[in-house]
């Protein structure tokens, strides 16, 4: 597993072309969508360098729905030359609340995550592979957290395609 320090530095470049709209994604811009499986996008980097991917998805539910909010978005991403296979981070779009813990449901099992600024990720290797194999079986994933502002949200994601989306990491970043 990366260091949580390590996380925003090799993903910062990649996450923020997820943001683009999709004609801006290109070759040159540093990652290439390698195909929409359901509700994920799966993205690789393009050229050279140490390979990296990820599976996103955006929420189909986002409570309260009036708040301020950036982008929202949930990963799983691979760095091969890492040793990370399958890695959930999930931006929630403000700066969560210090001490705060991120609380993840799929079905009957719950997650706990650490905020660091505007992202959550799981802290143990055991929980994320547990974390993982609960969004393989399920059919939505359910975030709850608390603002910096005292503001507290709800994200519903849909787990459609999410199987499909890491056999296409599996194979772009073996």
């Amino acid at each position: 597993m990366t260091s949580s320090h390590t996380i925003p530095t090799l993903l910062s470049g990649l996450l923020l072309l997820w943001a683009l709209p999709a004609g801006a994604q290109t070759a040159t811009e540093g990652a290439l969508e390698t195909g929409k499986f359901g509700d994920w996008i799966v993205h690789r980097n393009a050229g050279d360098g140490p390979k990296i991917c990820f599976a996103a998805t955006q929420p189909r539910i986002k409570e309260p729905a009036g708040a301020n909010r950036a982008k929202i978005v949930l990963y799983v991403s691979a760095w091969p030359k890492e040793g990370v296979k399958s890695e959930v981070s999930i931006k929630l779009g403000y700066r969560i609340k210090p001490d705060s813990p991120v609380a993840v449901t799929v079905g009957t099992d719950s997650f706990q995550l650490f905020a660091e600024e505007d992202r959550a990720y799981v802290s143990d290797a055991t929980e994320e592979l547990k974390l993982i194999e609960a969004m393989k079986k399920g059919s939505k994933l359910v975030v709850q957290a608390t603002s910096s502002k005292g503001t507290q949200t709800t994200d519903t994601y849909s787990l459609s395609g999410l199987g499909q989306a890491l056999q296409a990491i599996a194979s772009a970043c073996p």
